[in-house]
């Protein structure tokens, strides 16, 4: 893996007063927990190495509050407030699995959340666009990938219904929430050959890809059942 692309937690050896006072400190029993967690995962299915790595080295409980720290190398999924969920890491590994990640891949993502996904996907390479309608979220994510110095993320507060058409094409979409039906807004969005990772359905939602094989010629693949928060437009403010 190109170690350009990809987060190195030694930018966090000499921890800063801010950092400490945020609980940015990663040691060796977190570390050994992701490790666990990575073994986990590669037992579920997911073989591709640069998604267990990413998993590996990122910390997953700088994205919680410290108050649950112990949660968060648990497979599953975990409140982080306004009504919205950190996924199961297994999940977001199946999700970048589908997405088949390349090194600078332009990336619009539909809701950050806590910005976990967005940071997996940069470490793979990607330039990441991501929207969450929740501002609350939406400023704390970038506030946290800015202290952990991951590259290439962009941060939209907006409604994901609409995505990013004036960025547009961009070769790959991943959606975090479910969705009813196809969103016909964001497929227009994706570059020829490009594909949205979905999931789609109502109380339980069947995970999709979708590629655009020509202007007007998508191709749809039904993958696993999965549980997400369900896919809301309009924003909501601090």
């Amino acid at each position: 893996m190109d170690k350009d692309y990809f987060y190195d937690p030694r930018k966090l050896t000499k921890i800063t007063a801010g950092q400490k006072r945020a609980g940015l400190v990663d040691s060796y029993r977190h570390k050994g927990m992701r490790k666990r967690l990575v073994q986990k995962i590669a037992k579920k299915g997911i073989q591709d190495k640069r998604i267990l790595e990413a998993i590996g080295t990122l910390p997953r409980h700088f994205f919680l509050d410290k108050a649950f720290e112990e949660w968060a190398y648990q497979d599953k999924p975990f409140p982080i407030g306004n009504e919205q969920t950190i996924s199961q890491p297994y999940t977001v590994a199946y999700q970048t699995a589908l997405l088949q990640v390349e090194k600078g891949d332009k990336i619009l993502e539909i809701g950050t959340g806590s910005g976990y996904q967005a940071s997996i996907l940069s470490m793979l390479g990607a330039h990441v666009y991501t929207i969450e309608r929740q501002e609350a979220l939406s400023l704390s994510a970038k506030k946290l990938i800015k202290e952990l110095r991951i590259p290439r993320i962009h941060f939209y507060f907006k409604d994901g219904f609409e995505g990013l058409p004036y960025l547009a094409p961009f070769d790959k979409i991943l959606v975090t929430a479910g969705a009813t039906q196809k969103p016909d807004i964001l497929l227009q969005q994706l570059a020829i050959g490009g594909h949205i990772v979905i999931p789609i359905g109502q109380d339980i939602q069947v995970m999709h890809r979708i590629t655009r094989i020509a202007e007007h010629e998508f191709k749809e693949e039904l993958f696993d059942n999965f549980k997400f928060v369900p896919f809301l437009g309009g924003i909501v403010k601090r």
